[in-house]
């Protein structure tokens, strides 16, 4: 009878502590899927930052500066890896953005090319996409790192070695 119940809260111990560490790989999952979103914009963006200085530059010849800054912020983009690297990198494509931008204020022509218009609407619409999937991936960490600390998921998470997630800080 003793070895029925100890095999019985053993049994019962061994599906919580399994009930456990399949609600840390949803959430981990729910990372990486969420993080796969919000790099896919990132390039697009990206991308979108290349066709920007193509149509300036064919407006304005003398921003000479302006256009080694996208390009800088254009390498640092290629070069990163984690996910704190990423949001560095994008911080200094809006920069660099922000600077085209302010050189087709110079250019009434520039600012009037419909081609110019398109993109910086498309460019809105991605900075809004990135920044809704921002937040979504930001809940699915917060909510991992919480678990991680939380009594019993703490001790699930040590014994798998799960560590904090980062957030992506824009």
């Amino acid at each position: 009878m003793i070895w029925e119940i100890a095999l019985g809260v053993l049994v019962v111990l061994l599906i919580y502590v399994m009930s456990i560490f399949n609600r840390f790989i949803f959430l981990r999952n729910n990372i990486k899927k969420s993080w796969a979103n919000i790099d896919v914009l990132l390039k697009q963006r990206h991308d979108e930052l290349e066709n920007l200085v193509a149509i300036v530059k064919g407006y304005t010849q003398h921003e000479q500066k302006v256009f080694e800054g996208v390009a800088s912020a254009r390498l640092a983009f290629l070069k990163a890896a984690s996910v704190d690297e990423k949001a560095k990198a994008y911080k200094h494509e809006g920069v660099a953005m922000k600077s085209l931008f302010a050189v087709a204020e110079s250019y009434p022509e520039l600012k009037a090319s419909s081609n110019y218009l398109k993109l910086q609407a498309r460019i809105t619409e991605l900075e809004d996409e990135i920044a809704d999937r921002r937040e979504f991936y930001n809940d699915s960490v917060t909510i991992f790192n919480t678990r991680i600390d939380q009594v019993p998921y703490n001790i699930v998470a040590g014994m798998l070695k799960f560590h904090p997630r980062v957030l992506f800080r824009a």
